[in-house]
């Protein structure tokens, strides 16, 4: 990873898109500090610190957001309305058919759905900036409120001036995530959601750190600590290893192409594979599954702290820390891996261009023999990567439970995401120095 980063910035043209990157993703930290107006920030950070404690859906807000969530800034919002509303187009273009001929209308087609998908950005963030408010304006910390305005015109200004902002917030980091495909090294949204992701890290080595001096403090009640540390930084490089290996493997279809002959030219013969990675449908079934999980919390939102009865029995059951939680993720991260899967591969129309460019699978016969190969494939590998999936976001909520550790930011998500966009960057780089490197047929 190193070597490429060397190599790439060798080259004029890559490094002037690396300092471009760069620029952005200062811009972007600069704006995750910057808090709206009309609100208590030293209430508010209290009021956070309690969330982050008891680690519920919040804060896992507040991490994908690089701690903008927490302290209310413009970009509290972070990217989340951008991946929810590519998500909401992506499978509306599999269900309208409309949307589905204009996906395939080429590049034309492409950004009219990309304009769609930049409204659609933009109503989410007014919806979640409008929860948001709500969820401030009813929350308190030690008696003090966390807006500064509760009645009269005062609160209805207070309110305008912080959703839009809040909205304002969520359009800009959009218009950054395009300049950098545009001008940077590509991959933009990505790209700001690993910086924030990155940005927590110091936040959790100061946690580690508290824990370390808390046991050396008190031994007696806080011994543990000195075992549940160094386990989380082993079991941190464990998954980055596990990730990092599952990400290239793939499982390999062979193919036989017939032999033809087209005037005095043979054509064909020829034996490939068809590549089915593992982990094909990448961190997207953990985005859908949190999405839905997310939306108890969006209730909650609105609602403001303030509850009980039923509605808090209701929060607590879909706490990140709770098993009715832990169960309703497993089985959502398996569902959506194998309709992810469904949505990108064809068995049939894998099938038919097989047959059409005269191409067989040793040992099965063409037409619906080989799609129900392929089928059968697909269904043993999305298994095997979705269990991988379930495992990694599953892991850090089974370590909070066992060592009571809930409040670290970096969970089994953050650190697909992290690997995963650091390996698509690098490879990004490399194809784009290969190209350069190609002198092309007239050489």
């Amino acid at each position: 990873m190193f070597k490429t980063i060397k190599n790439a910035w060798s080259i004029p043209d890559l490094r002037k898109k690396i300092l471009f990157t760069l620029l952005i993703i200062v811009v972007f930290r600069f704006g995750a500090t910057i808090p709206v107006p009309f609100l208590d920030v030293d209430a508010l950070q209290g009021l956070m610190g309690t969330v982050n404690e008891t680690g519920n859906a919040l804060s896992y807000l507040d991490m994908l957001s690089g701690g903008a969530f927490a302290n209310a800034t413009m970009f509290a919002m972070g990217i989340s309305p951008y991946i929810n509303s590519s998500i909401i187009m992506q499978l509306l273009t599999v269900a309208i058919p409309p949307l589905e001929r204009m996906a395939k209308e080429g590049e034309e087609g492409r950004k009219r759905i990309a304009t769609i998908t930049r409204y659609v950005t933009v109503a989410l963030g007014l919806i979640q900036g409008t929860a948001y408010y709500f969820y401030l304006r009813n929350s308190t910390y030690q008696g003090a409120p966390i807006a500064l305005y509760t009645s009269g015109w005062e609160q209805v200004f207070a309110a305008i001036v912080i959703i839009l902002a809040f909205t304002a917030g969520t359009a800009i980091m959009m218009w950054m995530g395009e300049q950098i495909n545009q001008k940077g090294i590509g991959n933009g949204i990505s790209i700001l959601l690993f910086a924030g992701i990155v940005a927590r890290m110091p936040h959790t080595i100061r946690l580690l750190t508290q824990y370390i001096s808390a046991a050396i403090a008190d031994p007696s009640n806080y011994g543990q600590y000195y075992a549940f540390v160094p386990l989380f930084v082993i079991l941190f490089l464990a998954v980055i290893w596990v990730i990092a290996f599952m990400n290239d493997s793939e499982r390999r279809i062979p193919v036989q192409y017939a032999k033809r002959v087209v005037g005095r030219k043979m054509y064909g013969g020829q034996s490939t594979h068809i590549p089915i990675k593992v982990a094909m449908s990448g961190v997207m079934p953990i985005i859908f599954a949190s999405s839905i999980l997310s939306i108890p919390s969006t209730i909650q939102l609105f609602m403001g702290t303030n509850v009980s009865g039923f509605w808090q029995s209701f929060f607590e059951a879909f706490s990140s820390t709770g098993w009715l939680y832990s169960v309703l993720y497993f089985i959502l991260i398996i569902l959506f891996a194998y309709f992810y899967v469904t949505i990108q591969y064809n068995p049939i129309e894998m099938a038919n261009n097989l047959r059409q460019n005269n191409g067989t699978i040793p040992g099965i016969r063409p037409g619906k023999p080989t799609s129900d190969f392929i089928s059968k494939i697909l269904s043993k590998i999305t298994l095997i990567g979705a269990l991988f999936l379930a495992v990694i976001a599953l892991l850090p909520i089974l370590f909070g439970a066992v060592t009571g550790m809930h409040n670290l930011s970096l969970g089994g998500t953050s650190i697909i995401i992290l690997v995963g966009v650091a390996l698509d960057t690098m490879k990004q780089m490399e194809s784009q120095m290969m190209m350069r490197h190609y002198k092309g047929f007239l050489d």
